[in-house]
């Protein structure tokens, strides 16, 4: 699974459903969602 850095929890979390995305410029990234928070969290990078 990614790991993603969660702002308002200021931790590194599993990231839950990870979606992998392209961003305008080209490169990609992950989406997905918070464990503990619910809210979103975003890796640049595949």
């Amino acid at each position: 699974m990614a790991e993603a850095y969660c702002v308002k929890d200021k931790q590194k979390v599993e990231v839950v459903n990870p979606e992998k995305i392209t961003m305008k410029n080209g490169k990609p990234a992950i989406q997905g969602t918070c464990p503990m928070c619910h809210g979103k969290v975003f890796k640049i990078g595949g």
